[in-house]
């Protein structure tokens, strides 16, 4: 099945059907594009349903969740759960200790998501002269919590503790001025 034929004794081609990427209309020596307005309708069209169908669609696995606070959660509501999860945060060191890094990376991980919402959330509620400490105590907070995690993921436990304990000083200190 031929695209285009060539005209015996000339140099010109002859489309035999409509070609959508080339096609030679008024000089056979220039090539110009051509493309109609309904297929650049129809393919843009198309790109755009992916794009929304792919960026607001819920169903999507394993994607992120770029908000930082609950919706719905107060200031009171994440004074009254930074707590339990600062606990919980903190009991990671027995995982640690008898080096399960797989457990202690789910854990921490999990934790460690749920007490920067809280903390984020009252940050957000405290008067605009003491945020910049607290944001200076939350960043070294989360920068160690990541440092334990990575110090989990290479079995280091001399890492692991070292950056445990500068998880437990910062907390300690971040609570006390929450």
């Amino acid at each position: 099945m031929a695209l285009a034929t060539l005209v015996p004794g000339s140099s010109s081609i002859r489309c035999s059907f409509p070609v959508f990427a080339f096609c030679t209309m008024c000089n056979p020596n220039k090539l110009q594009p051509f493309i109609s307005r309904r297929v650049g309708v129809i393919a843009g069209m198309s790109s755009l349903s992916l794009i929304i169908d792919g960026t607001m669609s819920n169903k999507t696995a394993n994607s992120f969740d770029f908000r930082m606070t609950v919706p719905d959660q107060t200031a009171e509501e994440a004074r009254s759960l930074i707590g339990d999860h600062a606990q919980a945060l903190l009991d990671v060191k027995s995982l640690i200790e008898s080096e399960s890094w797989r457990e202690a990376q789910r854990e921490l991980r999990m934790n460690s998501a749920y007490l920067k919402q809280d903390i984020y959330t009252i940050i957000q509620s405290k008067e605009g002269s003491i945020r910049p400490l607290l944001r200076k105590l939350y960043a070294d907070l989360f920068n160690n919590v990541t440092k334990l995690d990575y110090a989990a993921r290479d079995k280091d436990v001399a890492r692991a503790q070292e950056c445990y304990i500068n998880v437990a000083a910062v907390l300690n200190d971040l609570l006390s001025r929450i």
